[in-house]
C-alpha cells in the first residue's frame, strides 16, 4: 500500500464530502515580523499592542490575511496540490481575531463540482473554515479551483454549481467584540482620511510598486505550508513557477496603505479573481475603488467596501478590455469590506 499522497485529482471528489486538513499550527508574534518582513504592511493596528489596546482590544493581533493564508495552507494538500489554478473566493468572512498562541486548524465541504468540456480538469468549489484551539470558528469562505483529472475516463459528475452571494451585507460582517474607534489617534495611524471622507465612486491610485522576488515567495509560500506543485516544481510548469496568489493579494493590500491606511481590519470578502499569472520579475502595483459604506453601530466604527485591483505595472484604472475581459497587466481584482474610523 502507498505511503505517500498523490493528492486528490477531480474525480477523487462528491458533494458533501468533509476534510479534515492535516498539522494545526500554532501562530506566534513571529508570524507578525516575517509577514511584514516579506510586504511593506503598516497598518497600525497590527504593528503596534499600545495603538490595539487604544482601539479596545486586548492585543495586536496577527495580520488578518497572514491568519487568512495559515488557514488556506492547511488546505492545499486535500484540495489544490493537483490544482491548475485558484480561480475565486466568496462569501469570506473574519468572524474574531488571531492571536499570538492561537492554534489554527482547517476543514472544508464540497459544495461544487462541474467537469469542463476538455474532460482533463474540473472546477471543484469549497467552503473552508479556519477554527482555534477553542473550537471557535475565527475565519470561513468559499473558493473554487480547476483540478486536474488522473483517470480520463472516469465520468462527469453531475454538475452542481452554489449560489453564492455577490456580495456580503453589511449585517453578515462581524466587527470584534471590544472594538472601539472613538479615540482613534489619525497621526499615530499615518493619515488623515477618515470614513466619511471616502465617497462610492472614488477611485486611488496607490502609486508604489514591488517587484516580486523569486526568493520571497517561496519563503512566504513554505512559511503557509502550500504545497501546491505549480508553486514549487519547475518540471510542473516550465513557463515558470506560479507565484502563490496570497502572495500577490497581501502585496496589494500593503500598498494601499498609501491612501488607505485607516481601512485597518478586514472583515469581509465579497469576491475575488486571479486574473492572470503571476511570475518572478514582474512589478506589482495596486489602486482601489469605493464601492459601498455602512454604519456598524459600534462606537466610531464604519464599514468601507472596497475593490483591491493588482496589476504588473498596469496603468491604474485599467481593469478589463472592450471584449470584456481583464487586461492583461491586471493579476487581482479583490471586493472586500474593512472597518475604518468614522
Amino acid at each position: 500500500m502507498a505511503k505517500t499522497n498523490p493528492g486528490r485529482f477531480f474525480e477523487d471528489y462528491s458533494i458533501g464530502q468533509v476534510l479534515h486538513h492535516a498539522v494545526p499550527r500554532t501562530v506566534t508574534v513571529g508570524e507578525r515580523a516575517l509577514y511584514h518582513a516579506l510586504y511593506p504592511a503598516r497598518h497600525a493596528l497590527y504593528s503596534s499592542d499600545e495603538f490595539a489596546r487604544s482601539c479596545g482590544l486586548p492585543q495586536s493581533p496577527i495580520d488578518d490575511l497572514a491568519a487568512f493564508h495559515v488557514v488556506f495552507g492547511k488546505t492545499v494538500p486535500d484540495i489544490s496540490l493537483n490544482a491548475v489554478a485558484n480561480l475565486g473566493y466568496a462569501e469570506g468572512r473574519w468572524l474574531q481575531p488571531v492571536h499570538p498562541g492561537d492554534t489554527l486548524r482547517s476543514d472544508s465541504e464540497v459544495i461544487g463540482l462541474k467537469q469542463n468540456s476538455n474532460g482533463k480538469t474540473g472546477v471543484v468549489w469549497v467552503r473552508t473554515r479556519g477554527l482555534n484551539q477553542r473550537d471557535e470558528v475565527v475565519i470561513e469562505y468559499v473558493r473554487w479551483v480547476m483540478v486536474r483529472k488522473s483517470n480520463l475516463d472516469a465520468p462527469a459528475p453531475e454538475t452542481v454549481v452554489p449560489d453564492l452571494k455577490k456580495a456580503l451585507a453589511p449585517g453578515d460582517l462581524v466587527v470584534p467584540s471590544g472594538l472601539d474607534f472613538s479615540k482613534y489617534d489619525f497621526a499615530l495611524a499615518g493619515e488623515p482620511h477618515r470614513w466619511g471622507d471616502y465617497q462610492i465612486g472614488e477611485t486611488i491610485d496607490h502609486v508604489d510598486g514591488v517587484t516580486v522576488e523569486e526568493a520571497e515567495h517561496m519563503l512566504a509560500t513554505r512559511l503557509w505550508q502550500n504545497t501546491a506543485k505549480v508553486h514549487f516544481d519547475l518540471t510542473f510548469r516550465p513557463d515558470g513557477r506560479l507565484i502563490y496568489g496570497g502572495h500577490v493579494i497581501s502585496m496589494a493590500r500593503a500598498l494601499s496603505f498609501n491612501g488607505l491606511a485607516n481601512a485597518q481590519m478586514i472583515v469581509g470578502l465579497n469576491g475575488g479573481a486571479h486574473a492572470n499569472p503571476c511570475f518572478a520579475g514582474d512589478t506589482v502595483k495596486a489602486w482601489s475603488e469605493v464601492l459601498d459604506k455602512a454604519e456598524t453601530g459600534v462606537p466610531g466604527v464604519g464599514a468601507i467596501r472596497l475593490r483591491l485591483v493588482a496589476t504588473k505595472g498596469g496603468e491604474a484604472f485599467a481593469l478589463r478590455g472592450p471584449d470584456g475581459k481583464y487586461s492583461p497587466d491586471v493579476l487581482l481584482d479583490l471586493d472586500y469590506w474593512a472597518l475604518m474610523p468614522i
